[in-house]
């Protein structure tokens, strides 16, 4: 069991037709037939969409998104079409709106490690193996792996989790060409993202990215290289062989497990509010990474 511990009511607004409530973003469409994309201060967290939001968030994450588009455009286009806000929208919407065009999106969510975590390091631990493909032995948490590897995942309903599947699925979902283009974007785009952080002291360990087609052309969709769909860790900590820190939810993930929080997270209850503190040093954490990347102070 898990989802919303509390689905919000969509907002109105005329001219706008909603169509989905993600755990992060509504989804909008307006009378062009162009997609709305309003980033939320929500934040999901083992499978759940917490009650608490975290002040900032959902603008963070689309002015960080909008950096990083800006600098991937040489490698693949984007769907941002504008940012305006769209007319009767609320106020609280500015600076968390995208306005995009529509795409037949790929069903299949374009996973890059350059490092070994999370459901990566789980598997290497069993097998020796990311996502089927052979790795040496030796590496340990937090380990660069000798080169970042193109690992997918189907993308999982609210309250479910994303699923690991070998390149050779992709490639009979979409079909080998699509499969060896959407590798080749994922990794070039990874390349360019790991070095520019890099040079800003950031370790990108991993990341994934959402692709759509406009016609016959590939396009980068939703958000990219966000604190909420990458592991940032900062360099200067980096040190293999254990958990890293990082800019993300890792404040919301240890209070929740500690026995503060009170919460079984493998019972039927679920997640409590969060404290104010944990609320704080969460949105911090955001406005660190996006200031260090962008090289600009969060206002």
């Amino acid at each position: 069991m898990a989802g919303f511990v509390e689905k919000p009511e969509p907002i109105e607004v005329p001219g706008l037709t909603h169509l989905h409530t993600g755990k992060v973003r509504d989804l909008y469409r307006n009378e062009a037939g162009e997609l709305v994309m309003v980033a939320t201060d929500r934040i999901s967290v083992y499978d759940w969409v917490l009650p608490t939001p975290i002040p900032d968030k959902g603008r963070i994450l689309t002015q960080l998104s909008l950096w990083w588009f800006d600098r991937l455009t040489d490698i693949v286009p984007h769907h941002v079409v504008s940012t305006d806000l769209p007319a009767g929208a609320p106020a609280d919407w500015a600076g968390r709106t995208m306005v995009c065009t529509p795409l037949e999106m790929v069903p299949v969510e374009c996973v890059a490690r350059g490092f070994l975590t999370g459901s990566g390091l789980a598997e290497y631990r069993e097998s020796r193996t990311v996502c089927g493909l052979a790795l040496p032995e030796g590496l340990v948490d937090g380990s660069e792996l000798p080169a970042p590897l193109f690992t997918p995942a189907t993308k999982a309903d609210v309250g479910d989790h994303d699923e690991n599947v070998p390149y050779e699925e992709v490639a009979r979902r979409v079909g080998a060409e699509t499969a060896a283009q959407l590798r080749r974007t994922t990794l070039d785009i990874y390349a360019r993202a790991r070095d520019v952080a890099r040079d800003r002291g950031i370790i990108l360990a991993d990341t994934k990215f959402e692709f759509g087609f406009d016609g016959d052309r590939l396009v980068l969709a939703d958000e990219v290289l966000t604190s909420d769909s990458s592991r940032f860790w900062p360099a200067e900590e980096w040190e293999p062989g254990h958990p890293q820190p990082s800019y993300d939810k890792q404040f919301v993930r240890d209070w929740l497990t500690s026995p503060t929080s009170g919460w079984d997270r493998e019972g039927e209850q679920p997640p409590p509010e969060l404290p104010q503190q944990v609320v704080e040093a969460t949105r911090a954490k955001y406005a660190e990474a996006y200031e260090r990347l962008t090289g600009t102070a969060w206002a």
